[in-house]
């Protein structure tokens, strides 16, 4: 197993142990199978959605959750065992297998909701910079103020 030191990257800033810890967790093995495929796109300047295509599953196989900046969502098809006992699939290509899929979010990012969608699940979240985080011009004044002497000509 490598590791890796991000130490040297993190020098000169300050309070960004959230980001340090993404990062060493991105390298980390986390078993991504591809399924369920899933997009991410940008809707608005603030705004996006994750598509994740969930043919088969229905509202109460799903289940979307939010906790400690992390978006989770996960589905388990509810199953007839004596029902599935008496099928004869001659080709069985839909999966329909259970999922859980991670997505870290930043401090800013709120998940607005989320719809079922013609075999597609539709989750939209939007960025909301509060107004403490947003960039601010910090005047600067001098320590002391200065003072003017007059000299008088003898």
């Amino acid at each position: 197993m490598t590791s890796f030191d991000f130490s040297p990257l993190f020098r000169s800033s300050i309070g960004f142990d959230r980001l340090s810890r993404l990062m060493e967790g991105t390298l980390a093995p986390h078993g991504d199978s591809g399924y369920p495929p899933y997009n991410i796109e940008k809707t608005a300047e603030t705004s996006y959605r994750i598509s994740v295509a969930v043919a088969g599953f229905g509202e109460d196989d799903l289940d979307v959750t939010v906790k400690e900046n992390t978006l989770t969502i996960s589905g388990k098809l509810a199953r007839d065992e004596e029902q599935e006992k008496n099928r004869q699939y001659l080709y069985h290509g839909i999966a329909g297998r259970a999922f859980r899929l991670a997505f870290a979010l930043a401090d800013a990012v709120q998940v607005k909701g989320a719809r079922l969608e013609n075999g597609l699940l539709h989750v939209d979240l939007d960025r909301v910079v509060p107004e403490a985080a947003k960039p601010r011009r910090i005047e600067i004044n001098s320590a002391a103020p200065r003072k003017i002497i007059e000299e008088k000509a003898a």
